[in-house]
């Protein structure tokens, strides 16, 4: 199959709440989907839609090649999906977990076995396999429970932000066991709030708003639709701010940002490390002293604040609703003729 997940028009209502508002979506197979958006944008209701832990009001998705709607049971044999707590038995060992989904799944105890020994090494966790899991830390509780999931390997796994709270050591774990994953031939469908995450690991990222798709593309396609490069400088004396602006307006393509209180001076430019030099020498020739300067490419972080700011701005406006037309200093409120 060319896509592992096929979504039109899902949408979800939540009492009176649009959690899904016509949403598409396409993921590759063997690939890692990156499924960014601010906090109720949709994106756990997406995941328990796909999942098959959700029916959609309206709408198809395919996954693994099968209606979620229609062949839910087809669905799950070939999926699996780490939420965001360690769905884990806090009573038995980290082996004894393994093993019992080993045993559910009707691999048989001496496979069930073989391969818990097999999971328990790949996630580091064998010196801790015989230890209750109420005794583990937040990342062993994590790994175990990717692990658990792999029990059987799936075809498509849903990963709803497994890193939440994760030391780097643990975070970075996980990150090398998505990556492998994929190499195997997993397709990944991940939710997460740390942008740095989704760049690291996603092939196609998705930002989602108000239960609707507003951006897809490559990391590197949604950075380029944010704007241009910046030349970063910061001096160390704010009074020297005024001089290395002049000195430096020749380079510029946009409205500069300046931080008084740091020192700092953000702008925009074309060009690279000539760019650079550009800028080293009209600031050595204006008699600025520069403590640091470099060039700063767009990163998720600016994708996602503008995208989502956007968004905003736009449901801010719809809720609002057309303004009144009338004569500019007609009264307000029912005398007006307004609703009241």
């Amino acid at each position: 199959m060319e896509f592992a997940i096929e979504a039109v028009g899902l949408r979800k209502l939540h009492r009176t709440t649009r959690a899904l508002d016509g949403l598409d979506l396409t993921v590759r197979t063997g690939s890692v989907l990156g499924l960014l958006g601010p906090n109720g944008a949709g994106k756990t209701t997406t995941v328990r839609v796909l999942s098959t832990l959700l029916a959609p009001d309206s709408g198809t998705a395919l996954v693994a090649g099968h209606d979620v709607a229609r062949e839910p049971q087809q669905v799950r044999r070939r999926i699996a999906l780490a939420g965001q707590y360690a769905a884990v038995d806090e009573l038995l060992t980290g082996r004894q977990n393994l093993v019992l989904i080993g045993v559910l799944l009707h691999l048989g105890r001496r496979e069930a076995r073989r391969r818990a020994e097999e999971l328990l090494a790949e996630y580091r966790l064998t010196e801790a396999a015989d230890r209750p899991v109420g005794t583990y830390s937040g990342g062993m509780r994590r790994r175990l429970d990717l692990a658990s999931c792999l029990v059987r390997r799936p075809e498509v796994l849903f990963l709803d932000e497994p890193t939440t709270g994760l030391d780097p050591a643990s975070r970075n774990l996980l990150w090398a066991a998505v990556r492998g994953l994929v190499e195997q031939g997993v397709t990944v469908l991940l939710t997460t709030q740390y942008l740095e995450e989704a760049d690291q690991l996603a092939d196609q990222i998705v930002v989602v708003a108000g239960g609707k798709v507003i951006a897809d593309g490559t990391p590197e396609q949604l950075k380029g639709k944010v704007g241009q490069v910046r030349l970063e400088i910061t001096v160390p004396d704010p009074a020297d701010l005024p001089s290395a602006l002049g000195a430096l307006s020749p380079l510029s393509t946009g409205e500069p940002a300046l931080d008084r209180t740091r020192g700092l001076i953000a702008l925009p430019v074309d060009g690279g490390m000539a760019v650079v030099a550009a800028a080293a020498a009209l600031l050595r020739d204006a008699g600025v002293t520069v403590a640091d300067f470099g060039l700063r490419q767009p990163t998720l972080d600016d994708v996602f604040l503008q995208l989502t700011g956007a968004q905003a701005d736009r449901t801010a406006a719809a809720q609002a609703g057309p303004p009144t037309e009338g004569p500019a200093d007609a009264p307000a409120g029912p005398a007006a003729g307004g609703a009241g």
